[in-house]
């Protein structure tokens, strides 16, 4: 295939991706949730409608991809190991494998091994000569290089394995929001879907905010109380009281409002079901506390300007495009450089 045609196929499983209705869609829905109760149907279609409309647009993906040498590529086997801690979260690395012309040897997460294979079962059915563009595997091996995804744990063993290869190996991540005590209702409401889409579960779901001292905590949990329906994913409602009686047990002191707790806590990483907040005094103070996690952080929610930082706005930490590259690694320009 030439970079046209793979362009072309991809804008194609974007257009089919709007057949929610179709036979085979349906029996996928049923299947992941199935699979995975943390994938409820409410969020697989969010994510497929992120990749329809943020990666799959024909606009969008010439734009993204004009900026790189693609024709003359000289395929390589790469492997990918995805993660599933969100449906298809994996999707954009192997769109960045195949659409520029290297063979994918794909190791699906143990989370999420419906959603993928629907994807690109989807794309070779537009066009048959990406099945010999890929194959699903259980190790990597005879590969030329590799993009991993995984905790700080595996990130290790990564490193040791597949060191010698060209790599990208992503680690533990969380996002954050800064807020200045002016955001209205509606701003606050924003700020909930980026902390509870996918019930928090992503590297982009805010884990943790950072108020001014004299904020008002009550008024913020009364806004995110918008999305107290959560409460009954029976998963997330586990979570929540099991979590709830560690915090009692070890005398951690919380605010609830019924769906989430908030906690005082310099830490970025949060139980499901609660998030942590920090003070700042000014503005000095903040830049000093970022600077400090910076190197941990995915992306910044905030309406606010933070200067030396990029931020993006409030409810719009799931909605990456097609250049917000995880742990912003080039992915698209690290493939293009495997001559």
């Amino acid at each position: 295939m030439i970079l046209k045609e793979r362009i072309e196929a991809f804008i194609q499983l974007g257009l089919g991706l709007k057949q929610e209705d179709a036979p085979e869609f349906r029996s996928m829905l049923e299947k992941a949730e199935s699979y995975n109760p943390w994938f409820s149907r409410e969020n697989i279609l969010t994510s497929i409608a992120a990749i329809r409309d943020q990666m799959l647009d024909a606009h969008l993906l010439q734009q993204w991809l004009s900026e790189y040498l693609l024709n003359d590529i000289k395929p390589k086997k790469v492997g990918l190991i995805l993660a599933g801690n969100i449906p298809a979260v994996g999707f954009h690395d192997v769109l960045c494998t195949l659409v520029s012309g290297h063979y994918a040897l794909i190791k699906l997460s143990d989370k999420d091994k419906v959603i993928i294979p629907f994807l690109l079962n989807q794309l070779v059915q537009i066009q048959p000569a990406f099945a010999q563009q890929f194959e699903y595997v259980d190790q990597l091996k005879n590969i030329d290089a590799v993009i991993a995804t995984g905790s700080d744990n595996t990130g290790i063993y990564f490193n040791n394995y597949f060191g010698k290869y060209p790599n990208i190996i992503r680690k533990h991540r969380n996002s954050i929001a800064v807020l200045d005590g002016n955001e209205d209702k509606e701003a606050l409401k924003q700020l909930g879907r980026d902390i509870f889409q996918y019930f928090g579960l992503g590297c982009r779901n805010v884990s943790k905010i950072y108020i001014p001292v004299d904020y008002n905590i009550d008024n913020l949990l009364e806004a995110l109380h918008e999305y107290n329906a959560i409460i009954h994913h029976h998963k997330y409602k586990n979570n929540f009281d099991y979590n709830l009686a560690v915090f009692l047990l070890n005398r951690v002191k919380y605010k609830n409002n019924g769906c989430l707790m908030m906690i005082e806590d310099e830490r970025l990483t949060s139980r499901i079901a609660s998030i942590h907040y920090e003070y700042y005094s000014d503005e000095v103070d903040l830049k000093e506390k970022l600077n400090k996690i910076i190197e941990k952080v995915q992306c910044i929610a905030s309406n606010k300007p933070l200067p030396g930082f990029a931020t993006v706005a409030l409810g719009e930490t799931q909605r990456p495009g097609l250049n917000d590259y995880a742990d912003g690694i080039d992915t698209l320009a690290f493939l293009t450089a495997l001559q």
